[in-house]
């Protein structure tokens, strides 16, 4: 399950994942608050929380991700995402190459910091 969180400026879309995140999460969650964000902001800025209440994904939402991160790609201006999970961290790793903007990744007890660094200018 994925939840928007709020509090973040405009510029930013924040996210939680608990549970399994599934592809029907990516097509009525992740994808229209994107799709809104980018009619009001030129470049975009994701947070996205993959901490202990997070215990997997499916196929299917790894690949509406991908595809979502590739569609805008040249619109991303930072990514902060939050896990402790190995396997995340080395896949953000390797997309990281791809994305013209800033990623990062924090552990878990680090997501103030994410917060702090996702709002900077």
């Amino acid at each position: 399950m994925i939840e928007i969180i709020e509090g973040f400026p405009d510029n930013v879309v924040g996210i939680q994942a608990k549970g399994v995140v599934t592809r029907k999460d990516y097509l009525e969650v992740v994808i229209p608050a994107i799709e809104k964000a980018l009619k009001r902001n030129a470049k975009l800025r994701l947070y996205y929380d993959l901490g202990s209440h997070f215990t997997g994904i499916d196929f299917g939402a790894e690949w509406e991700d991908f595809k979502l991160g590739i569609e805008h790609l040249s619109r991303w201006e930072r990514a902060a995402v939050v896990t402790d999970v190995a396997w995340i961290r080395h896949a953000v790793g390797a997309f990281r190459l791809l994305m013209p903007g800033a990623m990062r990744v924090f552990p878990s007890d680090q997501a103030s910091e994410a917060r702090k660094w996702i709002v900077a200018a």
